[in-house]
């Protein structure tokens, strides 16, 4: 099943949700706090905990304002209940290996959910777009900017 939109698992969209709320409820109350106590005291320009607090509180507005758009538009789908399982979509962990027979285990997440350093790469990444449809023994070719690159599918699963 191909997702449309802002593709994100459950647990991604429950880290993004989280993070919100704390931004929300906790940071943006403390920064509000410091700055109308800075705000008490005197000549603004040269107040740093005034001027410090409202470049914070901009900051934190910019990532709540991205959050909430990224919520919006945010399409949950929990691998578990993809319909072919034997084939590469979104939410699959996918074993490859390259021409030097080194394997490398993937698993394809939301654009928003990616990092690297944990494996999991995002559902728009071109290892992603290369690998989507994929069955085992499928070889793929992905383009890198050092030059194409072929990965052969070994194994998936669904969480």
């Amino acid at each position: 099943m191909k997702p449309t939109g802002n593709p994100v698992t459950p647990q991604g969209f429950a880290a993004m949700r989280a993070r919100y709320d704390v931004l929300l409820g906790k940071d943006r109350p403390e920064i509000v706090e410091i700055i109308s106590w800075a705000a008490g005291n005197g000549d603004r320009s040269e107040n740093g905990d005034y001027i410090y607090g409202r470049k914070k509180l901009r900051e934190i507005d910019r990532e709540l304002s991205r959050l909430a758009r990224r919520m919006k538009a945010a399409r949950v789908v929990d691998p578990a209940e993809q319909p072919d399982k034997e084939r590469v979509y979104f939410g699959a962990t996918v074993t490859i290996a390259d021409e030097d027979d080194e394997h490398r285990t993937l698993t394809i997440v939301g654009d928003d959910e990616a990092d690297a350093g944990a494996n999991r790469i995002g559902w728009g990444s071109p290892l992603a777009r290369a690998l989507r449809g994929a069955s085992p023994g499928d070889l793929r070719t992905v383009r890198l900017p050092a030059g194409d690159k072929e990965w052969e599918v070994v194994g998936i699963a669904y969480g």
